[in-house]
C-alpha cells in the first residue's frame, strides 16, 4: 500500500485527490505529493528497510505507488564511496561520491521513471512519454518496454549521439524536434492534453520527482543513518536539488535519522546557469536563459523548480557554482583519474562545482560532504574526445616499448616544468 495521501499546491497549499495532476486549478503553481507520517513512523523501520530488496524499493513504504504494477528495473542503491584520492587533492577530509552511474539505464533518471511508471500504470494509462535531454529518454523507453507500454520520447535534435542510440534501442517512437529543451518541453504539454498520455514530467511529475528522495534516503543508509553536513548537487530543473533535501527532513520527521541541519549547495554550467546567477546576485527571481553549454543533461534555461532551488540555498546556508565547459571536461577527467569514475558532463559540473567550492572555503575541509555524480561518461563522450591519454603506438618490440615510453615521459617532464 502507498501511505501517500493527496496532492497540495506549493503556493496556496489547497490540496487535491491523488491524480495525474501537476498544477493548482486555483493559482496555477505545482503540487506535490503529501504523506501520512505518523502512519509511516508505525511501521517503518531501519530493520524493515534492510530486508527489503537491493533496490530502491527498499524505501517503498516513502514512496507515492503501490506494489501491484510495479516497473522494476533495479534501480537504486548505488554505491557511496568515501572520495579519499579527490578529496586528498582538494583538501577535503571526508568527501563522498554517491555514484548513479550505475543504475539500468546509466542515470538517476531510472529512479524517477520507476515511480513515474508505475504510477501510470496505477492509473491505467498504456502509453509513456517525456520531453528530454537524453538521460530521462534513455529511462523512459526502457520502462517502458518493462512495462509492455507505448513509448514516445521527445528530445533536442542536437542531442549527444549516445543518447539518442541509448534510447532508439527500446524501440519507442523517437521524435527529434528542431528546438531547445525549454521548446520540447512546451510541445509536449500541448500533447500531453490532446493524446492522454502520461508524460512523466507533466502531468506525471508529481509522482515522478518523488523519485529523486531516494537518493536521500540511500545516503543517510549508507552513512550508517545519520545525514551528510553537506550536499552539493547538480542543478537542473532543481527537482533533484530540492528532493534530495525533501528526502532527508522526512527521515528526520519519522525518526530513522536525528535531527541534523544539512547545507545543500548547487553546481550549473556558465552556459546555463539561471540558478547560480540569481544566487550570485542575492534574488530568488531567476532569468531564463538561452542554454549554450556542453552539459546538456543540465541544460534547462527555465527550470521548473528554480525559485524553490533559491530558497532552499538560502534556507540551508548553501552555495551554487557555475562553472565553464573547459572546467566540465578538467572535472570529469579529475574524478576518473582520481577515483574511477566516468561521469557524463553533468558530473563534471559537480565536481568542478565541489573544487571551486572547495577553492573558495564554502566547503570545509572536514565536512562531510556527498557529491552527486547522476549519469555516466559513456553518454557523453564527444566531451573528452581528444582530451585523454593517447595510445602508445609501438611495434611489437621490447626496444620499442621502452623508447617510446621514455620519449613520453620526457615530453610529459618538459610540459610541467
Amino acid at each position: 500500500m502507498s501511505f501517500a495521501t493527496a496532492l497540495r499546491c506549493r503556493e496556496c497549499h489547497r490540496e487535491y485527490p491523488i491524480a495525474p495532476r501537476h498544477v493548482c486549478e486555483f493559482c496555477f503553481g505545482p503540487v506535490e505529493v503529501t504523506y501520512d507520517y505518523d502512519a509511516i513512523k508505525g511501521v517503518i523501520s531501519r530493520e524493515r528497510i534492510a530486508g527489503g530488496p537491493g533496490s530502491l524499493w527498499r524505501y517503498a513504504d516513502l514512496l507515492p505507488v503501490g506494489e501491484e504494477h510495479r516497473v522494476d528495473l533495479g534501480a537504486g542503491f548505488t554505491p557511496l564511496l568515501k572520495a579519499h584520492n579527490l578529496g586528498k587533492r582538494l583538501g577535503l577530509n571526508n568527501l563522498y561520491i554517491k555514484n548513479d552511474t550505475l543504475n539500468p539505464t546509466w542515470s538517476f533518471k531510472d529512479r524517477v521513471v520507476a515511480v513515474a511508471a508505475t504510477k501510470a500504470r496505477e492509473f491505467g494509462f498504456s502509453t509513456l512519454a517525456c520531453a528530454s535531454t537524453g538521460n530521462l529518454a534513455n529511462s523512459v523507453a526502457a520502462h517502458a518496454a518493462r512495462a509492455g507500454m507505448e513509448a514516445y520520447v521527445f528530445i533536442p535534435a542536437d542531442l549527444e549521439a549516445n543518447k539518442i542510440l541509448g534510447s532508439a534501442i527500446y524501440a519507442p517512437t523517437l521524435v527529434a524536434v528542431d528546438g531547445n529543451y525549454d521548446q520540447v518541453n512546451r510541445l509536449c504539454a500541448e500533447l500531453g492534453d490532446r493524446n492522454g498520455w502520461a508524460f512523466v514530467n507533466i502531468n506525471v511529475r508529481p509522482y515522478y520527482s518523488e523519485g529523486s528522495r531516494t537518493l536521500a534516503f540511500e545516503v543517510a543508509e549508507q552513512l550508517g543513518w545519520r545525514a551528510p553536513d553537506h550536499c552539493v548537487v547538480p542543478i537542473a530543473s532543481g527537482s533533484l536539488y530540492t528532493k534530495i533535501y525533501k528526502g532527508l527532513t522526512e527521515l528526520m520527521k519519522v525518526g530513522l535519522i536525528e535531527e541534523h541541519d544539512v547545507r545543500m549547495s548547487g553546481a550549473q554550467a556558465d552556459g546555463c546557469s539561471p540558478v547560480a546567477t540569481a544566487w550570485a546576485q542575492g534574488s530568488n527571481n531567476f532569468r531564463p536563459v538561452k542554454p549554450n553549454t556542453i552539459a546538456k543533461s543540465l541544460a534547462i534555461g527555465n527550470p521548473a523548480d528554480g525559485y524553490y532551488s533559491l530558497v532552499q540555498l538560502k534556507q540551508t546556508h548553501g552555495a551554487c557554482a557555475s562553472v565553464s565547459d573547459e572546467e566540465v571536461v578538467a572535472g570529469m577527467k579529475l574524478l576518473a583519474e582520481t577515483e574511477g569514475i566516468f561521469a557524463e558532463t553533468a558530473g563534471g559540473v559537480t565536481i568542478a562545482s565541489v573544487k571551486q567550492m572547495a577553492e573558495r572555503g564554502l566547503i570545509g575541509p572536514d565536512e562531510l560532504t556527498v557529491a552527486f555524480v547522476t549519469g555516466a561518461g559513456l553518454k557523453t563522450t564527444e566531451a573528452v574526445d581528444g582530451r585523454v591519454t593517447e595510445p602508445l603506438h609501438i611495434d611489437p618490440t621490447v626496444e620499442s616499448f621502452e623508447e617510446r615510453l621514455i620519449a613520453r615521459r620526457k615530453r610529459e617532464e618538459l610540459r610541467r616544468a
